[in-house]
Order: structure tokens, then C-alpha cells, then sequence
């Protein structure tokens, strides 16, 4: 059936004119200073999140592991998904603390350049990282621990400009 009011489809950058796959070319782009904020939460049972606050969890300081954690993954993103730039990054802050409402931990990380291309996916990668390194330290206590979600809060750079999730 034919949409009578169609929406033109976003152009995706990673399928060159033919819909074929390629790694974008950014030489050509000005350097321009890039930031990204990401977030994530992982809800646990509350008796192991008063281990984890605590510093009490039987595999040490979990918190101190999955902020490592996290920054080693920003620096490692385009070793793990196959069409990001490998990317000199400035910096890597993680901030892990209770969640608002008390059911688990959230884990913001941010990830900054000077560059060509953004940092998204680093901000992403990292928080991921961090959430599963949360998971795996203390899982024995809890394996129904639950991830998610993981979202951008906010980028700045480029030729895209600056973006703030809403809310």
C-alpha cells in the first residue's frame, strides 16, 4: 500500500550509494572538539546493593573494577564494533552511584576528543562495559540482576552540533 504522506528515510552513513557497507571516510572533516554523555542502570536485589555501596562484596571494590572497566572499553570501541574509527580520546570520565529511586546502580560515563568523528559510541561502549563488569562481580549474589536502559544523554561537536536527550 502506498503511504500517501511518505517520510524521507534517514540517510544511514555506514551504506555508501550502492547500500554496501563501508567504514566512513572523515579525512576530509575539520577537528573539532567532541564530547559524549552516556548512562545506564542495573537494578539488584537491595541487600546486594548495600554490599556493593558498602564495599563489602566478596570480590573487593566492584565500583573501583567497573570504572576501569568502562575506560578500557572507550579506549577499545573500534576494536569491538567493526565500522568505528579507532579515535585518540582526551578523556574518559565514569561516575557510578545509586540510582534515583534505589533499586540498583547507574553508571554515567563520558568520553571526549578532538577530532573528526564523534564519540558516541565510546560514551556507549563504555557504559555497557561497566554495567556487565557490575554484573559479573557480584552475579553470585544476584543473577537476576537486570540491564538497562542504556541510552545517549548528549553529544557536542561537529558538524551535527550539539544534541541533549529531553527530559
Amino acid at each position: 500500500m502506498n503511504d500517501p504522506n511518505p517520510v524521507a528515510a534517514p540517510r544511514l552513513s555506514h551504506l555508501n550509494s550502492s547500500g554496501e557497507v563501508h567504514m566512513v571516510d572523515v579525512a576530509d572533516r575539520p577537528l573539532t572538539q567532541r564530547e559524549a554523555v552516556a548512562e545506564g542502570f542495573i537494578q539488584m536485589d537491595p541487600a546486594v546493593l548495600a554490599l556493593v555501596l558498602e564495599g563489602r562484596a566478596a570480590k573487593g571494590d566492584v565500583l573501583a573494577v567497573a570504572r576501569v572497566a568502562a575506560i578500557q572499553a572507550a579506549k577499545r570501541t573500534w576494536e569491538l564494533i567493526p565500522l568505528c574509527h579507532p579515535i585518540a580520546l582526551s578523556g574518559v570520565g565514569v561516575v557510578i552511584e545509586a540510582a534515583a529511586d534505589g533499586s540498583g546502580l547507574r553508571l554515567q560515563a563520558s568520553a571526549r576528543t578532538t577530532g573528526a568523528t564523534g564519540v558516541e559510541m565510546e560514551a556507549l561502549t563504555a557504559v555497557q562495559v561497566g554495567l556487565l563488569t557490575l554484573y559479573d562481580m557480584v552475579k553470585s549474589a544476584d543473577p537476576a540482576m537486570t540491564i538497562g536502559p542504556v541510552r545517549l544523554l548528549s553529544k557536542s561537536g561537529g558538524r551535527n552540533g550539539d544534541w541533549r536527550r529531553d527530559g
